[in-house]
């Protein structure tokens, strides 16, 4: 059998239900991984192997007592899955911005360094505990999620395997990063401004950001205007699609079982794997334009929200990216033509004051607590505490036109694609620790393409298409790929086309580790 970081989630998944493996012996070969690796890529900011292996074993038990029958005296069971959980036995972290009862939420910053453990769950972590996961520990994020980087100041970066002197994004990139190594096979994370996408571009994974108010604990009652969602991060599309199903928790009768309201309406269980699986675009609904027969009408731009505000440069190796990624679309027969995004000019203040209202309300008032702050997270939270009520709310109306124009713009399309990243995968240090204004553009710069979604609440799936030329620190090159942008309620559009990329446009080899 191969090493079981080489097998995927659902092929862990399916020898797991057959009592081929079990809880223990998955969750101890990953711990091994992360023992071993986590010092070099700072994918984990704690794990917790003692509470992974407690975990472990208590799956294995009600696992024995679902099937009815232990096979013999190590604890394989007969090959019944158990009665609950679609990811039984199968190991990853907890995003560091997210509470687990009786384990300490860093929350990436020093400033929380000394916060006694949780002692309840945040939802997310008992949606994934249902389903049977086990957590390794907590995986890296940013000082409260608010960078496109994972470089917390006391702590060590996370780092895309790919090229150990290159961040591997964020706010995500513990996540990624340990996806990308090999440490768990999939994570989740949350995406406010593209910190699923951001990391899983750069560490050659793929990364989906859901409609807004598909899953949970992602609703936009959770943030101001509704930017944050919650999302997977895997090796291939279909263990993205296998976890973005236990991300959403169903009744009996197979209905998403939340009180938010969704866009546009989940589908059935297990349709988004087959969609994963089978690579297949669904059938159109009644009116929906475009072509028939599995073909899809794809827009191709370079343009983005950012463009009017900040010199926005795509690369010569987002562009290769770019040019693989469609190529390979036309070359399966779907209608590909340019397009190019209407100039919002607007969008680049209405979205700075939008996002430094909502870390105006982050609970730290006293002043020593602020001080150990890192320069960005002070700036967001001190700016957005002097915006007046009525420029937030003009803000926010400002957006929400927006959204209007950028779903109808992509409507008219099954999907539009963009470069991932405008940059490679930027270099450990790159980003300007005293100038928060010059920080905040730099980040655009490099990730354009995406917070605009998170405004429009529309689904996108990143997916890499490209490596760059090796090098001594790269010897496979640096993983460069395409943003896949849907209609609301378009992740089965997504995930097929997303599979028939990787289907086209193999990655070099499974780790970089």
């Amino acid at each position: 059998m191969d090493a079981l970081h080489e097998r995927t989630a659902v092929e862990l998944r399916d020898l797991l239900a057959a009592g081929e493996l079990t809880p223990a012996e998955v969750t101890d070969h990953f711990l091994e991984r992360v023992e071993r690796l986590n010092p070099t890529v700072g994918a984990f900011a704690t794990v917790t192997p003692e509470l992974a292996r407690e975990r472990a074993a208590a799956l294995q038990r009600d696992g024995v007592r679902a099937a009815g029958a232990v096979s013999g005296p190590d604890g394989r069971r007969d090959g019944a899955f158990p009665a609950s959980g679609s990811l039984w036995g199968l190991p990853t972290g907890d995003k560091d911005l997210w509470n687990r009862a009786g384990v300490p939420t860093g929350f990436g910053s020093r400033a929380f360094a000394d916060l006694p453990p949780a002692q309840e769950s945040d939802s997310i972590v008992q949606i994934l505990d249902a389903a049977g996961i086990v957590s390794l520990g907590k995986t890296a994020a940013p000082e409260l999620g608010f960078p496109a980087y994972t470089e917390p100041v006391g702590a060590p970066p996370a780092r895309t395997p790919w090229d150990l002197t290159r961040g591997a994004g964020g706010s995500s990139g513990g996540a990624a990063a340990a996806v990308a190594a090999g440490m768990v096979p999939f994570a989740p994370g949350s995406d406010g401004g593209g910190s699923v996408r951001i990391p899983a571009a750069a560490c050659g994974v793929v990364g989906l950001k859901p409609t807004r108010g598909l899953l949970p604990a992602g609703s936009g009652v959770d943030s101001l205007g509704g930017l944050v969602v919650n999302g997977p991060i895997a090796r291939t599309v279909a263990d993205t699609a296998l976890l973005l199903e236990a991300m959403l928790p169903r009744r009996a009768g197979g209905d998403v079982a939340h009180p938010f309201s969704l866009r546009a309406p989940s589908y059935e269980a297990g349709a988004y794997l087959t969609a994963a699986q089978h690579a297949t675009l669904p059938a159109r609904r009644p009116g929906e334009p475009g072509p028939a027969g599995g073909i899809a009408r794809i827009g191709v731009t370079t343009s983005s929200a950012w463009d009017s505000f900040y010199a926005i440069t795509v690369s010569p190796e987002a562009r290769a990216a770019l040019d693989a990624g469609v190529q390979a679309l036309s070359g399966l027969g779907h209608e590909v033509e340019e397009t190019v995004l209407a100039e919002a000019p607007e969008y680049a203040p209405a979205f700075r004051t939008l996002w430094m209202g909502g870390a105006s309300a982050v609970p730290i008032d006293d002043v020593e607590t602020l001080g150990k702050l890192e320069p960005l997270t002070q700036w967001l939270i001190r700016s957005g505490r002097e915006v007046p009520a009525r420029q937030l709310a003009e803000a926010v109306r400002t957006l929400s036109d927006y959204e209007r124009s950028l779903v109808a713009q992509v409507g008219v399309y099954d999907a539009v694609v963009t470069p991932a990243l405008a940059l490679t995968p930027r270099p450990i240090g790159w980003y300007d620790a005293a100038n928060p204004e010059r920080n905040f553009e730099q980040q655009c710069q490099y990730t354009p393409f995406t917070s605009m979604l998170n405004v429009a609440g529309l689904p996108a799936i990143t997916v890499p298409t490209h490596w760059t030329e090796p090098t001594v620190e790269a010897p496979a090159g640096l993983p460069m790929g395409v943003q896949i942008i849907g209609r609301p309620g378009g992740e089965l559009t997504l995930l097929a086309l997303a599979a028939q990329l990787e289907a086209a446009l193999p990655r070099p080899r499974a780790f970089p580790l």
